[in-house]
């Protein structure tokens, strides 16, 4: 199942900020970008495809993904999937005095914006956790995006100077997309184990190393980004969308809900649907 498309906006704090998130999204792309320039900096996270991306700074090159990418606030540049193709991602708005910084260090360099990803599973705990924060819609939630917007921005830097040098573990990559695949379904964890061929707790143990949350917690969490994407792009009911994402009891999902986003799905909607 294709997610629904995700874009998340707020309005950029008053005063001198050193860094604040103002947007995250999330899309499968097939239209390029031309001829375009923000009014804020941005990063863009390319899960899988390929594509070209050119900046006034960089120059034309090729993308291909994982990989990442910045475009500083107000500087010509274009992007996009090649033709006839797509890519998958995540995209997220910032702004602060603190990012002339990260440029002075070179920690996001104008004339290579673009960084080849050894390790795309640390950047996508990095944006999932950026998303929660960001959604959360509070003065401390949107402290903890900027920090780890800060790390998104550490971590590329260090995947710049070695990119290959954490490389994934296959098996469990193949557990990863396995779980991706049927995360709306029903998963016997031990027989999933077996499938694959490893016991219940080495499954266990190396999933947690690689992606930071055991594999049921992982399908859980994937099954909560879901719903928040439904419930602020659709008109679904709170029952319809208990059921889109594998959970039957709506009174269940809600609670589950609850305990992870701290407000209530319908709360949820009401803070965050696109008028």
């Amino acid at each position: 199942m294709r997610d629904v498309p995700l874009a998340l906006y707020r309005s950029p704090p008053q005063g001198r900020a050193g860094l604040a998130v103002t947007g995250f999204g999330k899309q499968h792309v097939t239209a390029r970008i031309a001829d375009r320039r923000l009014p804020t900096h941005a990063v863009v996270f390319v899960e899988k495809g390929r594509g070209l991306l050119n900046t006034a700074k960089g120059g034309p090159q090729e993308v291909v993904g994982p990989c990442l990418f910045w475009l500083l606030a107000e500087e010509p540049h274009g992007y996009g999937p090649l033709p006839g193709e797509s890519w998958e991602e995540r995209w997220a708005l910032f702004t602060g005095t603190f990012v002339s910084d990260l440029v002075r260090m070179r920690l996001i360099t104008e004339n290579a914006p673009l960084v080849p990803l050894g390790n795309p599973r640390r950047m996508q705990q990095l944006f999932a956790t950026l998303h929660s924060e960001f959604a959360e819609d509070s003065p401390l939630g949107l402290a903890a995006a900027a920090a780890t917007l800060h790390q998104i921005v550490l971590e590329a830097a260090r995947q710049a100077v070695s990119p290959a040098a954490a490389p994934p573990d296959p098996a469990i990559e193949d557990a990863i997309e396995r779980l991706q695949r049927r995360a709306f379904e029903p998963v016997d964890m031990n027989a999933f184990a077996r499938e694959l061929g490893v016991s219940p707790a080495t499954l266990r143990r190396r999933f947690t190393a690689s992606t930071g949350l055991p594999p049921k917690a992982f399908q859980l969490r994937l099954r909560i980004d879901h719903a928040k994407q439904l419930l602020t792009t659709t008109d679904l009911s709170i029952e319809a969308i208990s059921t889109a994402i594998g959970i039957d009891d709506a009174f269940y999902f809600s609670r589950l809900f609850q305990d992870r986003e701290h407000c209530s799905p319908s709360e949820f909607r009401r803070r965050h649907r696109r008028q």
